[in-house]
């Protein structure tokens, strides 16, 4: 399990300019984007422009060369004002994360710059949640070329990326379960062949994908044929359940923002009181507030096993998205009971981040199955059975 450690030498800290495009762009367009299921281009290309989409790529290429931590900084920032926003930069970090050890230099260099948006294409209508067991296939062609055949049931900003890093069965059958390539946007062959109307996190443009004799050339490989999965777990299940572990934290972090001004400046004309002033509810905010700082608290701790190569890294890793996704639906709702009838409204914002939250527990890998892989890490067994691998 890799990670990066964040560049104390860079001279210019992106993250500086991220309040300004938050200010300026990703708040006023939130409501606009949940509201109509839109993709935040807005809100991606004012973070490109800022340099915030080359923020975890090398120096070596143009990036601002940050690890893990700033970059987990980023997404918790973003989440607290648009979920959907948040949730297209993740996924386009945790596929940099891929192309950063095993893509080529020139589309390195152009995520570094921000003239590329990428993400993932693992989840499919065979295999489900089940990203580790993929079902669509590569065939080896006479010309040096690779043809992809698949049906993904979920690809975050689909036929809005330039790139997806795509999974398969490997070209050889018995080199591994997996086997991943860089798949530009414009492949003749690939389609994005459905909408997204869901309950939250409506703009992110999470829309099946089919691959149909869509070819690639060799070069489209990344990693060996069949290393697919070692790639997933060692590269890109850290960024992502890190990440994603930050998403939740931004979600639940804001709403209890919300509830606690709610709470201080609504008053009950009739008796004067303000809402506060009930012992009850300053408990019930109270709660809410050392939840979501354990989690806040929890993340750190992770993110300094990663940094730090401790032993348990990897059991932090499988254990903080698990506690985040169970810590954010908790908080949301309790925020919602809090606030009473005026959450349901649009104003507060608060329905849309109890809506959001509501993917955490359910996106791959699901909290059932970070349980189950905590308990085989916590029991000596393989994270995977032998067959999935």
């Amino acid at each position: 399990m890799t990670t990066s450690v964040d560049n104390a030498q860079t001279a210019t800290d992106p993250t500086d300019t991220l309040g300004t495009v938050i200010e300026d762009v990703i708040r006023p367009q939130a409501p606009i984007v949940d509201r109509d299921g839109a993709f935040p281009r807005a809100g991606v290309d004012a973070l490109a422009a800022a340099g915030l989409l080359g923020l975890a790529s090398s120096t070596e290429v143009g990036g601002a060369g940050h690890g893990m931590r700033t970059v987990a900084e980023v997404i918790e920032r973003l989440a607290a004002e648009c979920g959907s926003t948040a949730m297209v930069v993740l996924m386009h970090y945790a596929a940099t994360a891929v192309i950063e050890a095993h893509g080529p230099r020139d589309v390195r260099a152009a995520i570094a710059t921000g003239d590329h948006l990428t993400t993932l294409a693992f989840s499919e209508y065979g295999s489900r949640s089940h990203f580790w067991s993929p079902t669509g296939t590569a065939t080896a062609a006479d010309d040096d070329t690779v043809r992809l055949d698949a049906r993904k049931s979920w690809v975050t900003s689909a036929g809005e990326a330039n790139s997806y890093v795509w999974s398969s069965l490997p070209l050889t059958r018995d080199a591994g379960p997996m086997t991943l390539w860089l798949v530009p946007a414009d492949s003749a062959g690939l389609s994005v062949t459905g909408d997204f109307d869901g309950l939250g996190l409506r703009g992110n443009g999470s829309r099946p994908m089919t691959a149909d004799g869509l070819r690639v050339p060799t070069t489209a490989r990344m990693a060996a044929d069949g290393a697919g999965l070692d790639t997933a777990l060692g590269a890109v299940l850290p960024w992502f359940l890190v990440l994603n572990a930050a998403f939740c934290l931004g979600l639940a972090d804001s709403a209890v923002a919300e509830a606690g001004r709610h709470l201080t400046r609504t008053t009950l004309t009739h008796t004067g009181a303000v809402l506060r002033d009930a012992p009850v509810t300053r408990r019930d905010l109270a709660r809410l507030m050392i939840r979501t700082d354990a989690l806040r608290a929890f993340l750190g701790d992770t993110l300094t096993a990663l940094e730090t190569g401790r032993d348990d890294a990897m059991l932090r890793v499988l254990q903080v998205k698990a506690l985040a996704g169970e810590t954010v639906a908790d908080v949301t709702d309790g925020a919602m009971q809090l606030c009473g009838g005026s959450a349901f409204r649009k104003e507060l914002g608060l329905e849309r981040r109890f809506r959001d939250a509501r993917a955490a527990r359910v996106m791959a890998p699901t909290t059932d199955a970070l349980l189950d892989f905590v308990g085989r890490v916590a029991t000596g067994l393989p994270l995977l059975d032998e067959a999935n691998r």
